[in-house]
């Protein structure tokens, strides 16, 4: 008796022990590759380095994000497929950059919310998490706070002075400027300082970091001084699976510590914006502004384009979305 016994004890902790040893816990932290569609090292992802590193310790028992790279890893087009793949299970990305999947998407610009706001219940925030889950992908937050400028490399003084520009442009600009007269001109963002070096283009669209240190604004000495889509469609991404397969204790700790990064994202950016504001004007980049009347239009245009876009694409959407993003 004494021996049965001692041999039930013995498998009971043999047991015990096996459980103990693949619990998650002591199973180590589950590693998520992440990409970015910028560098590592360029001005605008100067955040996600928080975010990560952030969530990487308070996490630590559970996930390790591993950012790998961007465009130069996984081309910026293709991160959102490797994503609904698996083959990344994190991405810092633009929406205009998977649009076509949910053109819904292309509504972030159009906010004219705060990302506080935008996070009360049932509003955008919830909306945009159900439409992404549509499409294999977990929204987190937004990674990025930056408003958007056109530049040309000659002056001027109104609207019909914009006509005929030939522009760089990426996913993001092409209605406006079509709006506008311009000539949209597909330019691999590598390739941008040759084209406006050798005339291919007459100037561009972007955020207001960067260009500078690119050398961009040697060819490009004017600013539309009138910024547009305010409220960045950078998008901090999961596969969904992968969220899915986590402890809801993780998804809060991740989730609480987006809601805290936002607004600090976001003040981090507007005292960044300003200090190169008076770069540029130390550069002798000169601002140009049309009459009141027509500076309105060129802001309204600017959304203008976007919402005709998604009244085509998804019409049974517009009016809710208008409601959401408070137009």
């Amino acid at each position: 008796m004494k021996k049965l016994l001692h041999c039930l004890l013995t498998i009971v902790l043999i047991s015990l022990f096996c459980l103990t040893i693949s619990s998650p816990a002591l199973a180590g932290a589950k590693t998520l590759k992440a990409v970015s569609f910028l560098p590592k090292d360029h001005p605008l992802c100067a955040m996600i380095h928080v975010w990560v590193n952030r969530v990487n310790d308070q996490c630590k028992d559970a996930i390790k994000i591993d950012w790998v790279g961007g465009g130069e890893v996984i081309p910026g087009f293709d991160q959102a497929e490797a994503l609904r793949s698996n083959t990344v299970q994190v991405i810092f990305n633009p929406t205009a950059y998977y649009a076509p999947l949910a053109p819904e998407v292309n509504a972030f610009t159009l906010s004219k919310l705060t990302m506080e706001e935008e996070r009360k219940p049932g509003g955008f925030y919830d909306f945009m998490v159900k439409r992404h889950k549509r499409i294999g992908m977990m929204y987190i937050g937004t990674w990025l706070y930056d408003p958007f400028y056109l530049r040309i490399n000659k002056p001027a003084k109104t609207l019909a002075d914009l006509k005929g520009i030939k522009m760089r442009t990426s996913a993001l600009y092409d209605r406006f400027m079509k709006k506008l007269g311009m000539v949209p001109v597909t330019v691999k963002f590598g390739d941008t300082y040759t084209a406006l070096e050798r005339g291919l283009v007459d100037g561009f669209g972007f955020a207001t970091l960067g260009p500078a240190d690119w050398g961009w604004l040697k060819h490009c000495k004017y600013i539309i001084d009138i910024p547009f889509y305010t409220r960045q469609n950078t998008l901090i991404l999961m596969n969904l699976d992968v969220w899915n397969g986590l402890g809801k204790d993780v998804q809060k700790k991740i989730m609480d510590i987006t809601v805290k990064f936002e607004p600090e994202m976001e003040a981090y950016f507007k005292k960044k914006e300003a200090e190169e504001w008076k770069r540029y004007d130390k550069m002798g980049i000169k601002r140009i502004k049309f009459s009141p009347a027509e500076n309105k239009k060129y802001y309204n245009m600017a959304y203008e384009a976007e919402w005709e876009d998604l009244e085509k694409k998804v019409p049974a959407l517009v009016p809710t979305l208008k409601k959401l993003t408070g137009n």
